[in-house]
C-alpha cells in the first residue's frame, strides 16, 4: 500500500485561509461510531486551530452513512454553512450491501456538488475492507481523515470566494 505507515493528516496552517468568519457543517453517521466519531473531533479540532468560532460549527447526526446525503441536502437548505463535511464509514462485508451503500453515498453527495448548489459538500467517508484499515484512517497510523476533510473544506469556501 502506497500510504503505509505514512501519517496524511499534516497540514501547514499558514496555507490555509483565515477562517475566522468560515461557518461549517459536519454530518457524521453514527455507525461504525469507534470510527467516524474519531474523524469528527480531527475534522472540528482542525477547524478550531484554523480560525473557525465554535459556535460556527454546525454538528449533525445521523444513522448511517446511506442518511448523510439526505442530511447534506437539507443542511444545504436549512443553514448558512460555507461548506458540509460529511462523515461515515462503511466496511466491506460479506453482502454487496456495502457495494450499494458505497455508490449510493458517492453519488449523492457527486450530485449534491455539482448539480444543487454552490456550497461544497466534503466526501469523508472510509470505504475500507476491514475495521482496522478504518481506524488506521481515524486518529490512527495513516492519520486522520477528518483532519484532511476540514482542510479540504477551508480550501474550497476560499475557492467559492475568489
Amino acid at each position: 500500500m502506497a500510504t503505509e505507515n505514512k501519517n496524511l493528516s499534516q497540514y501547514d496552517k499558514s496555507t490555509l485561509p483565515n477562517a475566522k468568519d468560515f461557518k461549517i457543517g459536519i454530518i457524521t453517521s453514527e455507525w461504525n461510531e469507534q470510527v467516524t466519531h474519531g474523524m469528527r473531533e480531527g475534522a472540528i479540532n482542525t477547524l478550531k486551530d484554523c480560525g473557525v468560532e465554535p459556535e460556527n460549527i454546525i454538528n449533525w447526526s445521523v444513522p448511517g452513512s446511506f442518511e448523510l446525503v439526505h442530511a447534506a441536502k437539507r443542511m444545504l437548505d436549512t443553514t448558512t454553512a460555507d461548506a458540509i463535511i460529511v462523515i461515515g464509514c462503511v466496511i466491506q462485508g460479506e453482502t454487496k450491501h456495502f457495494d450499494f451503500v458505497c455508490q449510493g453515498v458517492t453519488q449523492g453527495i457527486s450530485h449534491l456538488n455539482a448539480v444543487q448548489s454552490d456550497v461544497p459538500v466534503i466526501f469523508c467517508v472510509l470505504t475500507d475492507n476491514t475495521l482496522q484499515q478504518s481506524l488506521d484512517r481515524s486518529g490512527g497510523k495513516l492519520g486522520n481523515k477528518g483532519v484532511e476533510a476540514a482542510v479540504t473544506a477551508l480550501k474550497m469556501v476560499a475557492v467559492g470566494r475568489e
